[in-house]
C-alpha cells in the first residue's frame, strides 16, 4: 500500500454540513422530562403524566443564560429513556398532552425553539433510539415507523433544527426487548426535512468522544479510518471490533493500513452537575469554573466541540447556582478572547504556496488562510505584534475546507532576542487553544510545523 494511505487521508475534507459543526464548539444540551420530577437518571417508562408539572416554565431564562455563557448551540432532549414526550406527539398518549401542565396543552419543545429564535441561538434535537414505554419497542418495523413518525413531527413543526442527536441507547436486560434499527431510514428522512442538521452520536457526521469525562485525545483526529462512520461500516460489510475509546484514532500508526478515510469530527458531553437530570442534592455538585474551563480547553481548545448538559429544575427554571457558574463561565471567556493582539500585527514565514496564500493570509482579519506549499521541511510562521505584550493564550486554526494535516508544532515566543519553546503539540484542526501557566511578555510569536501530511495550512493565528 506504500503512502498511499497518507494520500487519501490528505485528501479528505468536511462537507459542508460539517463545516458549519466545527463552528459550534460550546454547546448546551438540555435534561428537562419526567426524570426532574422523579430524581432519578433513568426511568421506567411507566411513570404517571401528572408528575410533570413545571409551575413556572421559563425557556427564555435558559436559553439567555446559555448565550451569555458564549455557547453557540442549544441541543433539547426531547424525550428520554423513559419515552415521556415534551411535546404533543401523535404516536403516544406519554407525553405533556396526557399531563395537567397547562391543561394538557403545553409544548416544552415549541417553547424552547421559540425563546432560541428570539435570542439567535441554534436549535438542536436529541431523541433517543431506545424507548421503554412504547410497546412495539423490539418488533422491528413496527417501531422503525413509530419512531420515524415522531422525528417528522420535530422536524417539520418546530423551525430549523442545527442538530439531531441520536442517542444509541438500547434495552440492556436479558429479558428486554431488543431492536434493530432502521438507522438509514432515519438518517434518509432527517437529509430530507433538516438537510443542514448534523447527525451526531449514532450518525454520520459528528462522533461522540468515547467517554463522559468531558475531554477528547491529545491528538483528536478528525480524519479517521472509514469503519468509524456507521454508515461507512455498512457499505464496508466491516466486521471488526469498533472502539470508540481507543487513544488515537487517526494517527499514523493507526491509519497506515486503511485504504479509505472520513471526516468525523468529534463531540465531548458532560454535565455541568453530577448527572444529567437536576437533583437537589446536587445543588452544590455545579462543576466550579476553574473546572469547566480545563474541561472547555481540553476539548473545544482540541479540535472538538463541548456539548455542556444542564438541567433545568422542577419549577421549569435553572437553579440560581447553574446560572451563576454559566454568567461566570461567559464573562471569563469573553475577557480571555476581548483583546486580540494578532490584529492589526505582521505575519512572515519562511514559505507560501502562491501570493493568494501568503503568510499574511493567517492573521485574523483575513478571509483566506496561508498554505504552506509542498517544498519545505518545516514551514513556520512568525507573528510580529509591533511592541511588547503580555501574552498568556495562542489560538491557532487549520483552514479544514481542505483538510486536516498538522501532526505536530512548536509555539515559540522571542525574549530577549531568542526563541523559547512555550508549547508543543500535535493536531490543530479547527481549533488549537495553548495557555500558558502563566504572562510572557513578548512582541514576536513563533509556530513551526515540525510534521505535517504533505502541506499545511492556517486560517487563523491569534494571540491574546
Amino acid at each position: 500500500m506504500g503512502k498511499d494511505y497518507l494520500q487519501k487521508a490528505i485528501e479528505t475534507v468536511p462537507d459542508r454540513r460539517q463545516l458549519a459543526w466545527s463552528e459550534n464548539d460550546f454547546c448546551a444540551m438540555i435534561f428537562f422530562g419526567m426524570n426532574t420530577f422523579t430524581g432519578r437518571e433513568c426511568g421506567t417508562g411507566f411513570e404517571e403524566p401528572d408528575l410533570f408539572k413545571p409551575s413556572a416554565l421559563n425557556t427564555d431564562q435558559w436559553v439567555k443564560t446559555v448565550k451569555v455563557a458564549g455557547m453557540k448551540g442549544l441541543i433539547l432532549a426531547c424525550k428520554h429513556y423513559d419515552g415521556f414526550c415534551l411535546w404533543p406527539t401523535e404516536q403516544t398518549d406519554h407525553s405533556v398532552k396526557s399531563s395537567e401542565w397547562l391543561n394538557g396543552e403545553g409544548d416544552v419543545v415549541k417553547s424552547v425553539a421559540d425563546s432560541c429564535r428570539k435570542f439567535g441561538i441554534p436549535f438542536g434535537i436529541y431523541l433517543p433510539l431506545w424507548d421503554m414505554h412504547e410497546p412495539s419497542y423490539g418488533t422491528g418495523k413496527a417501531y422503525d415507523t413509530f419512531f420515524l413518525n415522531q422525528l417528522r413531527e420535530l422536524l417539520t413543526n418546530y423551525g430549523d433544527v442545527f442538530c439531531v442527536w441520536l442517542d444509541g441507547s438500547c434495552g440492556r436486560g436479558k429479558n428486554e426487548p431488543q431492536q434493530s434499527y432502521d438507522l438509514e431510514a432515519y438518517y434518509a428522512l432527517i437529509r430530507e426535512l433538516q438537510p443542514n442538521a448534523v447527525i451526531a452520536d449514532v450518525g454520520p457526521d459528528v462522533r461522540w468522544c468515547g467517554n463522559y469525562m468531558g475531554v477528547c485525545r491529545e491528538s483528536e483526529w478528525s480524519v479517521v479510518p472509514a469503519y468509524y462512520n456507521i454508515i461507512k461500516r455498512a457499505e464496508m460489510n466491516y466486521t471488526g471490533a469498533v472502539n470508540y475509546a481507543l487513544p488515537d484514532l487517526g494517527e499514523r500508526k493507526r491509519i497506515k493500513n486503511c485504504d479509505e478515510f472520513v471526516w468525523y469530527p468529534c463531540a465531548v458531553n458532560v454535565s455541568l452537575r453530577g448527572g444529567r437530570f437536576y437533583k437537589k442534592e446536587e445543588d452544590f455538585a455545579v462543576k466550579p469554573l476553574s473546572k469547566v474551563m480545563k474541561l472547555y480547553e481540553a476539548s473545544a481548545g482540541a479540535n472538538a466541540s463541548l456539548i455542556l448538559g444542564l438541567s433545568p429544575q422542577p419549577d421549569g427554571t435553572l437553579n440560581e447556582k447553574d446560572a451563576e457558574a454559566l454568567l461566570t463561565i461567559g464573562a471569563v471567556l469573553s475577557l480571555h478572547f476581548e483583546d486580540n493582539l494578532a490584529l492589526d500585527s505582521s505575519m512572515s514565514g519562511n514559505c507560501k504556496k502562491d501570493d493568494l496564500h501568503a503568510p499574511s493570509m493567517a492573521l485574523p482579519d483575513h478571509k483566506g488562510f496561508w498554505h504552506s506549499g509542498t517544498e519545505t521541511k518545516n514551514p513556520e510562521l512568525i507573528l510580529d505584534m509591533g511592541d511588547e505584550y503580555d501574552v498568556d493564550r495562542v489560538l491557532l486554526r487549520e483552514n479544514i475546507a481542505t483538510g486536516q494535516q498538522i501532526e505536530k508544532f512548536s509555539l515559540y515566543i522571542e525574549q530577549n532576542g531568542k526563541w523559547k519553546r512555550m508549547a508543543k503539540g500535535t493536531v490543530i484542526g479547527s481549533k488549537r487553544l495553548i495557555e500558558f501557566d502563566y504572562h510572557r511578555r513578548t512582541r514576536r510569536v513563533k509556530l513551526v510545523i515540525e510534521q505535517m501530511r504533505g502541506f499545511a495550512t492556517i486560517k487563523s493565528f491569534e494571540v491574546y
